[in-house]
C-alpha cells in the first residue's frame, strides 16, 4: 500500500551543509556547492578543496554526505537532485540539503526520482523564500510530501525510470555530437581562422556587411497575449547557432506598426549585443519579416561587396577566433554591450564563395538529421514524463 509521507518521515534526517565556507587550500577533501552538482554527476575535481580538519568538523555536523544520501539544491538554483554513488569523502555548503533515507522504508534511487517529479518540485517551489537569493528553508523542505510504496515497488519504479532516463541521456548525447559536427566540417574545409593556413583573403565585417541596430518596443508596451502574424525574436530565442522558432513571442498589430521597419530577412545574420553577447544565428526564409530585439543587431550584405554565404558567416563568427574579438570589444559598463561600430572591426578569412556554399549544404544536411533526432528526443522526453507521472500516481503496472 502506498502512503504519502513528508520527507522528514521518509528520511533518517534532512539537513544541509556547512553554514560557513572553509578555506580553499587547493588540495585535500572536495567541498561542493550548487554549481558542482547535477542530476547525473558531482564534480569532485573542479570544486574547492578543504583541509582534513575542516572535513572532519563538517562530518561531525552531518554536512559530509555518504553513498546513498540524496542531495537537493535549496539556495539559488532550486531543485537539482543527485543520489550519491561514491565512497569518496566530500563535504558540502549549506546551499545543498542532505537527505539520508531511512533504508528500512525508503530506497535512495526512488527518493531521487520522487524529488525530481513535478509534484515534489512544485511543492518545493511554493516554499521558496527570500528576495536577493531564492531559497528553501529546511523546515519547509522536510514537509514536502512524496508517495512511498513498499520497498520492492520503490526499487522496481526506480529501475524503470533509470532505464528511461538513460535513453534520454543517449538521445541528448547524440544531439550534442551533431551540434559539434558542423564545427568539425568547418575546420576540415577552412582550417583555423586564427592561423589562416589556407591563405584565404582576410576581410572585416565592415567590408562585406552593413551592421544595423534594432528598435526597442515602445515604453509601456508588451508582447501580445495571443499569437499574431508578427513574430518577435529575443536573445533567449538564439540557441545552438540558430533561432528556436518554437518559443518566439508575438506583437500586436498596433505595437508592430511602430517598429515595422526593423525586421530581419533571409540572408541576414543575427548577433546579440547585450546580455548574452555574441550569440549568432543565420536568418532563413521562414523568419523573413520577424522583428528583432534591440539587444541584437543584424548583419546585412553590403552592395557591391565581396560575396559571402550567410550560413558560412554565422559559423565563422561562432569560432573562438571571432568570439575572442567580440569579447574584446564589449564595453565595460554596468551591463556589457557590444557597440555596432565595433562589430564592423571583427576580421575573418573569406574563402571562395563556392566553398562557402558547399559548407552551407553540409550544414543543412546536418540540420535535417538533427531535426529527426530532436523529434525522437522529444518523444522520449514525453514517454519519460508519462512514466514519471504514472509511477508516482501508483499506476505503473
Amino acid at each position: 500500500m502506498t502512503s504519502n509521507v513528508a520527507l522528514e518521515h521518509a528520511c533518517e534526517f534532512v539537513t544541509d551543509g556547512t553554514h560557513y565556507t572553509p578555506k580553499n587550500i587547493g588540495a585535500g577533501v572536495p567541498f561542493l556547492t550548487v554549481k558542482d552538482v547535477n542530476d547525473r554527476a558531482i564534480d569532485l575535481a573542479g570544486c574547492s578543496f578543504i583541509s582534513e580538519a575542516d572535513y572532519l568538523a563538517a562530518k561531525a555536523a552531518n554536512s559530509a554526505p555518504r553513498r546513498g544520501d540524496v542531495l537537493f539544491s535549496k539556495d539559488g538554483t532550486v531543485g537539482k537532485v543527485h543520489v550519491v554513488a561514491t565512497d569518496h569523502p566530500f563535504a558540502v555548503l549549506s546551499s545543498l540539503a542532505i537527505l539520508r533515507p531511512r533504508y528500512d522504508i525508503t530506497d535512495a534511487g526512488y527518493l531521487g526520482h520522487a524529488l525530481r517529479s513535478p509534484a515534489a518540485f512544485d511543492q518545493a517551489l511554493k516554499k521558496k523564500t527570500g528576495s536577493a537569493i531564492r531559497r528553501i528553508v529546511l523546515s519547509d523542505l522536510r514537509q514536502v510530501r512524496v508517495p512511498l510504496p513498499p520497498l520492492p515497488e520503490q526499487r522496481r519504479i526506480a529501475a524503470i525510470l533509470d532505464q528511461a532516463d538513460a535513453l534520454r541521456t543517449k538521445r541528448r548525447e547524440a544531439l550534442t555530437q551533431l551540434d559539434s559536427l558542423t564545427q568539425s566540417i568547418f575546420t576540415e574545409m577552412f582550417g583555423d581562422p586564427a592561423r589562416n593556413t589556407k591563405g584565404w583573403s582576410e576581410v572585416t565585417i565592415a567590408d562585406i556587411c552593413e551592421v544595423k541596430g534594432e528598435k526597442r518596443l515602445p515604453k509601456g508596451e508588451d508582447y501580445s497575449a495571443t499569437p499574431t502574424s508578427f513574430r518577435y525574436i529575443r536573445v533567449t530565442d538564439i540557441r545552438s547557432g540558430s533561432v528556436d522558432e518554437s518559443k518566439l513571442v508575438f506583437l500586436t498589430p498596433e505595437v508592430q506598426s511602430t517598429i515595422s521597419r526593423y525586421i530581419v530577412n533571409a540572408g541576414d545574420v543575427i548577433i546579440s549585443i547585450a546580455g548574452s553577447i555574441g550569440l549568432i544565428a543565420p536568418v532563413f526564409t521562414p523568419l523573413t519579416g520577424a522583428n528583432l530585439t534591440e539587444n541584437a543587431a543584424k548583419l546585412v550584405p553590403r552592395a557591391n561587396a565581396p560575396l559571402y554565404d550567410h550560413v558560412f558567416l554565422a559559423k565563422a563568427l561562432q569560432t573562438p577566433f571571432s568570439q575572442d574579438q567580440i569579447s574584446s570589444h564589449v564595453g565595460q559598463v554596468t551591463i556589457g554591450k557590444l557597440a555596432l561600430f565595433r562589430i564592423e572591426k571583427v576580421r575573418l578569412p573569406l574563402p571562395p564563395i563556392d566553398a562557402q556554399r558547399r559548407f552551407a549544404r553540409s550544414v543543412e544536411a546536418v540540420a535535417r538529421l538533427r531535426r529527426v533526432h530532436q523529434a525522437s528526443t522529444d518523444e522520449v522526453d514525453a514517454l519519460f514524463a508519462s512514466l514519471q507521472h504514472r509511477a508516482f500516481a501508483g499506476q505503473l503496472s
